[in-house]
């Protein structure tokens, strides 16, 4: 069994500096109200996070998780990568650094973002890393194997994952068809959209629903929505109805 929560499901992208008051972030309805995107995988007696955003201390405790063994990571945009200082708790916790499963690319970003986690001074209170390279090779952690899926992120290269019949990407406007056939016989796969109108780097709603209606899971979901794709609802009404959006606190049994 692999359970998964949708810790956040949104993007800072098109969000002002100040406060937004816009219509979307001041709804009464909760499935509007979007944190960076990540997501909480239970299986195999583990929990595993994909992606730990600057909201990632604020969204664990908004979900009651109190576990977290590893953490992969789709890339070093700060959206995806800037709460990794607060792994700090459960280093206090388990008493050991926390399994961090990113590309080597990506990790000289994170040792530059954190530096101050890989000097020479063991401060205590530091939060301590064990870096581990993804490559385009399946892994195993503890018995659960993921499967790395390349994507671009306009020309930067992203990772998406696989773990049975679930598949996760986001952050991508390309996948290529060596991924896709990676993607053969998923029965959910989430992808990401970051609004309705075209975008430089990242799908667009009508793209991102012609590529899971592609690749043809049991059913689709998307994230990564930024408040210009507008209110959940509505947006759901123009969906098919095996794809869905995704929200911050949705649960899927798989």
């Amino acid at each position: 069994m692999i359970k998964v929560t949708f810790l956040g499901s949104g993007t800072s992208q098109g969000v002002p500096v100040v406060a937004c008051s816009c219509a979307v972030c001041r709804s009464t309805n909760i499935k509007d109200n979007r944190l960076r995107s990540s997501v909480l995988i239970e299986t195999n007696d583990q929990v595993l996070l994909i992606d730990a955003g600057p909201d990632f201390r604020y969204q664990m405790l908004r979900s009651g998780a109190s576990r977290l063994d590893a953490i992969l990571i789709t890339h070093a945009h700060r959206d995806h990568i800037a709460g990794l200082d607060d792994v700090r708790s459960f280093n206090f916790i388990y008493r050991k650094p926390m399994d961090i499963y990113v590309s080597e690319k990506d990790q000289s970003e994170i040792r530059l973002e954190f530096s101050y986690a890989f000097g020479e001074a063991d401060y205590p209170g530091l939060p301590k890393y064990n870096l581990h390279t993804i490559t385009d090779e399946p892994f195993n952690i503890n018995g659960t194997t993921i499967t790395p899926l390349r994507v671009l992120h306009r020309s930067m290269e992203v990772y998406g994952f696989r773990i049975g019949d679930f598949a996760y990407i986001t952050d991508t406007n390309y996948i290529p068809g060596s991924t896709l056939a990676q993607l053969d016989g998923v029965k959910y796969m989430v992808v990401s959209a970051i609004r309705k109108e075209p975008h430089v780097s990242h799908y667009n709603l009508e793209q991102a629903v012609n590529v899971l209606k592609f690749i043809n899971p049991e059913i689709g979901y998307i994230t990564h929505l930024s408040h210009l794709m507008g209110f959940h609802e509505e947006v759901e009404k123009e969906l098919p109805p095996e794809i869905r959006l995704a929200y911050d606190g949705l649960e899927l049994i798989l």
